[in-house]
């Protein structure tokens, strides 16, 4: 693919069971997407919402551009998702019964668009996550322990 990735939000993860992805389209105004391709923008605490019939993001940072006016928007605006209206009905309804959360897991660039990839995830307890993490050590030890102890195993 020619996608470039711009930002991802590694955190959502370890906070959230994402239990399906799609991808969206996000309502932009010319600075910021400037601002996008120099990689100034956070996911870190970002969220969509419901309002109405249609789907918004919030908290998502999005650095003011450094060569823009003083007609820069607002770095914290909420912006407007841009979806099919059987997508956002699925999202509707999922969002209000099911208690889940709309999170955005990374942000990218296809084809000159800025494109979000939306997770619908429903959030960890504190014992779930202590669980993936003894999971990824275990993993870990044991992808040490195939691979024969590093350095002095390998042939010269």
């Amino acid at each position: 693919m020619d996608d470039k990735i711009v930002a991802t939000n590694r955190q959502a993860h370890h906070e959230y069971a994402i239990l399906s992805n799609m991808e969206a389209g996000i309502e932009l105004k010319g600075p910021e997407v400037k601002s996008i391709r120099a990689g100034g923008v956070n996911l870190k605490d970002a969220f969509g919402r419901v309002e109405g019939r249609e789907i918004f993001l919030y908290n998502m940072h999005i650095s003011p551009y450094e060569f823009g006016n003083i007609n820069n928007p607002d770095p914290m605006r909420p912006r407007k998702l841009l979806l099919h209206r059987r997508e956002i009905n699925r999202l509707i309804g999922e969002l209000s019964t099911k208690k889940l959360t709309l999170v955005p897991l990374k942000l990218y660039l296809k084809r000159g668009f800025v494109k979000v990839e939306l997770g619908l995830a429903k959030g960890k307890k504190l014992y779930d996550k202590r669980r993936d993490i003894k999971d990824r050590e275990a993993q870990r030890e044991l992808r040490r322990a195939l691979k024969g102890g590093g350095e002095r195993s390998r042939p010269r």
